[in-house]
């Protein structure tokens, strides 16, 4: 018992010491401490002088990270931090624009309407679906990212009239729908949306259940919701503002089922009244998003005119007679779903620059806020000076710069697209959307822990961001199965190659033609730094998993279960697969990127930055250990390494951030003088 209680007595003692120098981080050496007593008050040290000036150009670094459009974007920034419609504020002296989200649903829906006529008003969407360049795409998907950064409700609610519903009249539609309907949509004269998923099938695009059938003697559609299950759901812009939609429906042709088609109905007049024979609910509140009015659609016996059939793909004569040049009925489903594509990549991109808003805001943070002293009589420690804060953030800014340049790939393979590519971009895009959208989430919740307290605050953007950004990993393809799409393509892959005895060509497949790489049985720091180390297991990995996957899906066909049903049993290799695929991918690019820059500072932190990239996901992958690609040995030499990086990425920390390009009224006021910014003037202001 006395032992217990000399125990408590010293725990005691030792908090009050930790306490004392927390409060005294520079006491008098004549005088006696005195728990009790205040330090002085803290002020404010920008980071900029308190870290050295950066070694590298950091406008050449942005214009590599964003890749195209700087001009055009710092113009927007520009046009939008002007508006008083962006709800600018006053904080600490500086000058922010965020949405208020202290508004109600209602007037959050409104406003975004208002600021999109402003844009408009602007020339912002000039040639956003009139315009046939791939200059025109990039400038399109340049300003989208601005849009992300400042609002996703902004940001989705252009992204389904121009991509989706816009995008299906382009690449559904032929020459009598872009005259009739992409001038007039782009100059935002009707708002479109996008009717696809419903209250019973997401994902499952192909087992959607509206009905539209052919009357040859009006020369309509008559589509029908048969069922409560077939309601439209979470169709943006459809609870309020939308006038017109592309509805996804099963076609019933003379008693035959033809598949998915699309059709252009009009859902409400100019003057917002609902059409007839259509009823339209709203879905409500929601985590995030409130600025998109999200719909719920029933069609009872609507009658559209035969040319509203988008009929790229297929078409019905005017007697009733089905028409395509497609005649497999998975083809033609895949034709139908290939611009959806579009929506994958404006996602997976769009995440990352959310997650460099986090990580801006974290780390500026952390670069000024001070905690706790190391020993008696010293001043208190920068968090970033703290090794597990360095390990907290860094690597998830070493994986975003990396997801950077994954992103910037996609997109310029996706402007170069051609039936031929459709495929691989697909694969591509899928891969990376799941995994940017996965990030994205972590890194999120990662920086509002690392901002305390005041990542609690809805002003200083970061937690908010989580719900507003929440939904990107089920929209457009639910992540997890858009990964086992990607493990399907991979083994329809191998499968090819085996049946036509021919090499791997492709999705960066092609060193399954090789030997197997032989990684060094003892790994050191100067191995792990090497690109070709980092890429052959890479490598390694893939290949053994992509070869093992095959083995037990065709070991389960073998015992008789169908294709899909194997697939199904086998969903933990197919997401090891997947994830394998992708970060194979976001490394080449990343190894890319930095071979096109000259040799020099900008070159060097660009290597760190990648190795610590690779080498956080050699340790974070339990497939490395499992599959026995490392040794448990080479495994603690690997976490040694990222500690080692994550100290040399610390002095760099500023000036990689401040390449992002993110103005700074666009962030938040932690990232600067939190101090100021939350001092009794503030209040008053």
């Amino acid at each position: 018992m006395a032992s217990s209680s000399s125990c408590s007595e010293d725990q005691i003692t030792f908090r009050t010491k930790i306490l004392n120098r927390h409060l005294n981080p520079i006491l008098s050496p004549t005088s006696p401490p005195n728990p009790l007593s205040s330090s002085p008050c803290l002020s404010y040290s920008p980071p900029d002088l308190a870290v050295p000036a950066a070694v590298f150009d950091t406008k050449q670094m942005r214009y590599i990270i964003d890749d195209h459009h700087i001009e055009h974007r710092d113009w927007l920034f520009n046009i939008m931090i002007q508006s008083n419609l962006f709800n600018p504020s006053i904080r600490g002296q500086r000058k922010f624009i965020a949405p208020d989200y202290n508004q109600s649903m209602e007037q959050q829906r409104e406003i975004t309407i208002k600021r999109i006529e402003y844009l408009r008003d602007r020339g912002v969407f000039k040639g956003w679906l009139t315009g046939e360049s791939e200059e025109d795409e990039l400038r399109k998907m340049a300003f989208d990212e601005v849009f992300a950064i400042y609002d996703h409700s902004l940001a989705i609610k252009l992204g389904v009239h121009f991509f989706l519903w816009g995008g299906a009249i382009q690449f559904f539609g032929t020459k009598r729908h872009h005259d009739k309907w992409l001038k007039i949509t782009e100059d935002y004269g009707i708002k479109g949306c996008f009717a696809m998923t419903e209250l019973g099938h997401g994902s499952n695009v192909r087992g959607i259940e509206t009905i539209t059938t052919y009357d040859p003697n009006a020369g309509e559609f008559i589509i029908n919701t048969p069922c409560e299950s077939a309601q439209k759901y979470w169709i943006g812009g459809a609870a309020k503002h939308a006038t017109h939609t592309v509805v996804f429906s099963q076609l019933h042709i003379n008693g035959k089922d033809e598949g998915v088609h699309a059709f252009i109905v009009q859902i409400r007049d100019e003057e917002g009244n609902v059409s007839p024979n259509i009823r339209i609910a709203d879905c409500g509140h929601k985590i995030g998003l409130n600025g998109v009015d999200n719909g719920r659609i029933w069609f009872d016996n609507v009658r559209i005119p035969r040319e509203n059939l988008l009929n790229s793909v297929a078409d019905v004569s005017p007697d009733g007679q089905y028409l395509s040049a497609i005649k497999d009925p998975v083809q033609r489903f895949a034709a139908f779903l290939a611009p959806l594509t579009s929506g994958r990549v404006n996602i997976a991109v769009s995440s990352i620059y959310i997650s460099k808003v986090g990580l801006a805001t974290a780390l500026r943070y952390s670069l000024s806020r001070r905690a706790f002293s190391l020993a008696a009589n010293e001043p208190e420690v920068l968090l970033l000076d703290y090794p597990s804060h360095q390990r907290r953030l860094l690597p998830l800014l070493a994986k975003t710069y990396a997801m950077s340049f994954a992103g910037n790939y996609l997109k310029s393979i996706y402007v170069k697209r051609s039936p031929e590519t459709n495929k691989n971009i697909h694969v591509v895009s899928s891969a990376l959307k799941a995994t940017l959208t996965w990030h994205n989430m972590r890194t999120l919740q990662e920086c509002r822990e690392a901002c305390g307290g005041q990542g609690l605050k809805t002003e200083n953007r970061v937690g908010h961001l989580k719900g507003e950004y929440d939904v990107q990993s089920t929209f457009e393809g639910d992540n997890n199965v858009l990964m086992q799409q990607v493990s399907k393509a991979l083994f329809g892959e191998y499968i090819a190659t085996q049946k036509q005895n021919r090499p791997f060509k492709g999705l960066w497949l092609e060193h399954m033609n090789g030997p197997s790489p032989v990684i060094p049985a003892q790994l050191t720091s100067s191995i792990l730094r090497s690109s070709q180390i980092q890429t052959d297991i890479f490598y390694l990995r893939e290949r053994d998993l992509l070869n093992r996957f095959v083995a037990e899906v065709s070991a389960h066909q073998k015992q008789g279960r169908n294709k899909e049903y194997a697939f199904s049993l086998s969903y933990q290799l197919a997401e090891d697969l997947g994830r394998a695929f992708a970060d194979k991918a976001i490394l080449l690019t990343s190894i890319e990127a930095e071979a096109n820059v000259p040799a020099g500072p900008l070159k060097d932190v660009l290597a760190l930055l990648r190795t610590l990239y690779a080498l956080v996901i050699l340790e974070e992958d339990a497939s490395f250990l499992r599959y026995g690609y490392l040794s448990v040995e080479n495994s603690a030499v690997v976490r040694q390494e990222v500690i080692k990086l994550c100290s040399e990425v610390r002095p760099h920390t500023l000036a990689l951030v401040s390449s992002f390009g993110i103005p700074d009224a666009f962030l938040s006021p932690i990232a600067f003088d939190w101090i100021d910014a939350n001092s009794w003037s503030s209040v008053q202001q």
